[in-house]
């Protein structure tokens, strides 16, 4: 604070302006703002998934063609990511957080009006740059604004907008779909998106941009020790959790489950994926973010494994589909809590940069695994599935083999 003397209304507005604009380093109040935007992206970018067929049928094109937006919207959100927070990065964060959400809402807009695929791309694109702009920015500003100690809750909070969005926005997202067809509930998207920007603009504080950090240092950074291990694990686990779920209304149909239940399947999905992220962030507090890794990765190991014997034998059992769903969901969004955690932890003063690193590699994940999905899909969902269960296996491996060869400068960062 000033030393000079001033006023003593001036001080009082003062420190109104400052509890507004300056970061609390308190509890998880205002994270909650960052997980309504987190919402309305995740929204964003997985609501395809419940209605691909229909989107396929309306541009004509194949299933695998409209997975294709899917498979873009990743592939350019990983590259715009880093990209965006060099080019933004001086901008206050409010402004960025309310501008990346306005973005996403008129490339919302656009794709409910595409009127074939290359247009729909087009605005899958447009999408990307505007969720590259929000998501990291929101991670990296909800660790600053709690203590220490609560990074990890804080952390699986903002996640938890993309987790409720799995378990609220695709499952509504499909039944608007069946009923309204999906433009209109694209158009819905756009709406909210609107209006979460709206309050950000309103509610958030405004903590101030900081030096860009030119793409040189960003990719130099991923070569601090640590880093490098933790991005691929990243991108291995989204692919896995993601070569089935562009896809999972055929899938599902393969394991007998109809039209009408789809829905209530994927809804299950969202309940383990709020569960399994809020579970991990409080975990990773508690256990160290390895330990709840491993775990994850077991998990869904194991479901995606049961999900491609449900599919290969041609059993039916519809309360084992819900169960497994449920495992599929936790285990595909408890890692995101525990890989942020270590990030910050390993470089707490580039915590924006390895944020952005680290949703890059999510979605280098999600698109990977979805490609490989449009590749499998007219091969069966029991070969989707046997081919997710062993990237998981992947996963684990990697960090059983990077935790034993990084020993105790390993154990320093992950724990």
């Amino acid at each position: 604070m000033s030393s000079i003397s001033i006023p003593r209304e001036d001080s009082a507005e003062q420190q109104r302006q400052g509890s507004r604009d300056k970061p609390s380093s308190g509890g998880l109040g205002r994270t909650l703002i960052l997980a309504l935007g987190t919402f309305a992206v995740g929204t964003d970018a997985f609501v395809l998934a419940g209605f691909l067929p229909d989107v396929a049928k309306s541009l004509h094109t194949s299933t695998a063609g409209a997975g294709q937006a899917v498979t873009v919207f990743a592939a350019a959100y990983a590259v715009a990511s880093p990209v965006v927070a060099t080019l933004t990065a001086r901008f206050p964060r409010r402004l960025l957080l309310v501008a990346a959400l306005v973005v996403l809402a008129a490339a919302n807009a656009a794709s409910a009006l595409a009127p074939n695929l290359p247009f729909l791309l087009a605005a899958r694109v447009l999408a990307a740059a505007g969720a590259a702009g929000y998501t990291p920015t929101a991670g990296a500003v909800s660790a600053a604004l709690v203590r220490p100690e609560m990074r990890g809750r804080a952390l699986s909070v903002v996640v938890a907008g993309l987790t409720v969005a799995t378990a609220l926005g695709v499952p509504l997202g499909d039944a608007v779909g069946s009923v309204m067809g999906w433009r209109a509930a694209l158009g819905l998207v756009a709406g909210l998106c609107l209006l979460t920007a709206i309050a950000a603009a309103a509610l958030m504080p405004t903590p101030p941009g900081s030096a860009p950090v030119p793409l040189a240092a960003r990719v130099a950074a991923l070569r601090r020790p640590g880093v490098a291990t933790v991005l691929p694990l990243t991108a291995l686990g989204m692919a896995a959790a993601y070569t089935v779920y562009a896809y999972a209304i055929p899938a599902l149909h393969a394991l007998g489950i109809a039209d009408g239940a789809t829905a209530w399947i994927l809804s299950a999905y969202g309940v383990g994926a709020v569960a399994g992220n809020l579970a991990a962030g409080i975990a990773a507090d508690r256990l160290g973010p390895t330990r709840v890794l491993a775990a994850g990765y077991t998990l869904m190991a194991a479901s995606m494994a049961a999900f491609a014997v449900l599919a290969a034998t041609g059993v039916h059992a519809p309360l084992l589909v819900v169960l497994l769903a449920v495992v599929w969901g936790a285990s595909t969004w408890c890692q995101t809590p525990p890989q942020q955690h270590r990030l910050f932890s390993a470089a707490p003063a580039e915590a924006p940069l390895l944020m952005a690193l680290n949703a890059s590699a999510i979605y280098v994940g999600i698109g990977i695994g979805t490609a490989a999905g449009g590749l499998l899909v007219a091969s069966g969902a029991a070969k989707m599935f046997t081919v997710a269960a062993l990237v998981a296996c992947g996963a684990l491996g990697w960090l059983a083999a990077t935790g034993r060869s990084r020993g105790r400068r390993w154990s320093t960062l992950a724990e």
